[in-house]
C-alpha cells in the first residue's frame, strides 16, 4: 500500500520532510534560501520554517509516531 492512501504513513513521511528539511536548513542556510521565492522547491523552504518555528510540536509528533511504531 502507497503512503498516499494511509493516512498514517503520510503522516511519518510529512514529518521526516519536515525535520529533514529543517535540517539540511540549519547546515546549509543558503541551499534552501535560494529556492524560497520558487513553487516547487520553495515547498521545502515552508517545511523547513515549520520545522524551525514549530519544533517543540515536530518533538512531540516524531515521539508520538516513534511510539507508535514500536508498538506496532
Amino acid at each position: 500500500m502507497s503512503a498516499l492512501f494511509n493516512f498514517a504513513s503520510l503522516l511519518q513521511v510529512l514529518l521526516l520532510l519536515v525535520c529533514s528539511c529543517t535540517y539540511i536548513h540549519t547546515q546549509w542556510p543558503s541551499l534552501l534560501d535560494r529556492y524560497k521565492n520558487h513553487d516547487i522547491l520553495g515547498m521545502f523552504w515552508k517545511m523547513a520554517r515549520i520545522g524551525e518555528r514549530a519544533s517543540p510540536y515536530v518533538s512531540i509528533a516524531c515521539i508520538a509516531m516513534a511510539i507508535n511504531q514500536f508498538k506496532s
